[in-house]
């Protein structure tokens, strides 16, 4: 069942839908005030139940912060107070439903039940898109404060400026401001500025008409286009030529773009969310248009390097460790916390992408089921297995380390399969599966 979070500060109201709820089931924590609530929070929650009205901060606040930093945590809001506006407001923030209070029970029943389903269907859909598409994670003051300003700046319609150095995560944030917002329901693009060569910029954002060059044998729709409604990312913006500068920003003013070699003005209703890893004003960022800069940097928001954050290394490790045993099978790897404490010194040029990487080779290469400081400090050091013969491919290298693992942990079991997989970490019908995988012999 799912797990529930009641936040009310009314004690007779929590007590009574927590015994009605764990009685059908569902695993539930109650909070008392906003405040409470986020300390719980720290922990994921499938739905949460929030009051409106709520001591010191009210229950909105915490719906956008909810919305922010927990994107598939369902909310539904309550009041005894209850208006058109407040639900209409609730609804915008990102909330499933608005419930008058006292809160009918067969009513929350049925919206349980049905946000359940939602959650379900969720979850399918995350596994069937990219791997790392992931919430952001991090409890440092650093992460706080800029999960504070997503949950500000994303119901808001102005454009923002993320920066940040490569790897930090700055699509992620973008990605949230997007979920927070009331275009959450529409398309969110990602463009890569630096990745289009400055002769296809304008057709790649702005579309093309029929005939408009060599090649164009048919109209196509721009990125601004495909983004109509929702969000548009313009990553490494800091990349764009002058000339491609001067395009975006007459878009940006005039809220309408003309495909090339169209005639027609379309109008565009698009919010920009800009990234860059220089300093657009400064040295770094020299050749920027000023105008263009205080178009995108309605409000700027500056994504924290690693390095700056190095108490949230555990729970990183802990969340890329959990996501590569549910796409793997196995069970969830343990670092230990010598392992942490050499992670945690290592000072992560390339951020949260570098460790996420680092951990998936840890994950990969080291089946056993701790991962202590000698492994780490061996990867971080370059000292892991050596490097596959010219034109081997990984593939292969994979299937023979996790083949000499096997056979090994049978060995060492006396062919024992339920012990061997207790060894490695694995659960015995996938030690089996992986065995007739790697053409090894599953008898005896």
């Amino acid at each position: 069942m799912p797990t529930l979070l009641i936040v009310d500060d009314e004690q007779n109201i929590r007590g009574s839908l927590k015994g009605a709820l764990g009685r059908e089931g569902y695993q539930v924590e109650v909070a008392d005030s906003v405040a409470s609530a986020r300390a719980l929070l720290r922990e994921a929650f499938d739905i949460v139940l929030l009051d409106v009205w709520l001591p010191g901060e009210n229950g909105m606040e915490l719906l956008a912060e909810i919305r922010a930093t927990a994107p598939d945590t369902t909310v539904i809001m309550m009041s005894g107070h209850a208006t058109i506006d407040a639900a209409v407001q609730a609804t915008r923030l990102g909330a499933f439903d608005f419930l008058e209070k006292p809160v009918a029970l067969e009513r929350l029943l049925v919206l349980l039940h049905n946000a359940a389903t939602t959650l379900s269907l969720q979850a399918e859909n995350r596994r069937l898109q990219e791997p790392w598409a992931v919430p952001l994670v991090g409890r440092s003051a650093a992460m706080q404060r800029l999960i504070q300003q997503i949950a500000l700046a994303g119901p808001s319609p102005a454009r923002v400026l993320i920066r940040g150095e490569h790897g930090t995560g700055k699509e992620l944030v973008a990605r949230a401001l997007h979920t927070s917002s009331p275009r959450r329901a529409m398309p969110f693009v990602a463009v890569n500025c630096s990745a289009i060569p400055e002769e296809l910029f304008e057709s790649e954002l702005f579309g093309h008409e029929r005939g408009a060059f060599t090649g164009a044998t048919q109209a196509r729709r721009g990125r601004f286009e495909e983004a109509q409604g929702g969000t548009l990312m313009l990553d490494e913006v800091g990349d764009l030529s002058a000339r491609a500068q001067t395009k975006l920003l007459r878009v940006l003013q005039e809220n309408e773009l003309t495909r090339v070699g169209g005639s027609r003005a379309i109008t565009v209703d698009v919010r920009v969310v800009a990234a860059t890893n220089r300093d657009l004003r400064g040295a770094g960022g020299s050749g920027f248009r000023e105008d263009l800069y205080f178009r995108l940097a309605v409000i700027p928001i500056d994504v924290p390097p690693l390095r700056d954050r190095v108490e949230d290394v555990p729970l990183l490790v802990g969340h890329f460790v959990a996501r590569l045993a549910l796409g793997s099978g196995r069970r969830p790897q343990a670092f230990t916390e010598g392992a942490l404490d050499v992670l945690r010194r290592h000072p992560f040029p390339g951020n949260v992408r570098e460790l996420r990487n680092l951990v998936e080779r840890l994950v990969i290469m080291n089946p056993a089921t701790k991962i202590g400081a000698e492994q780490a400090q061996a990867v971080l050091s370059g000292a892991g297995p050596a490097a596959p013969a010219q034109g081997a491919k990984l593939v292969d290298a994979v299937h023979r380390f996790e083949r000499a693992q096997i056979e090994a942990a049978l060995a060492a079991e006396g062919g024992h399969m339920t012990r061997a997989a207790a060894r490695l970490g694995l659960e015995r019908s996938h030690l089996y599966k992986k065995m007739k995988q790697l053409g090894l012999n599953t008898e005896g």
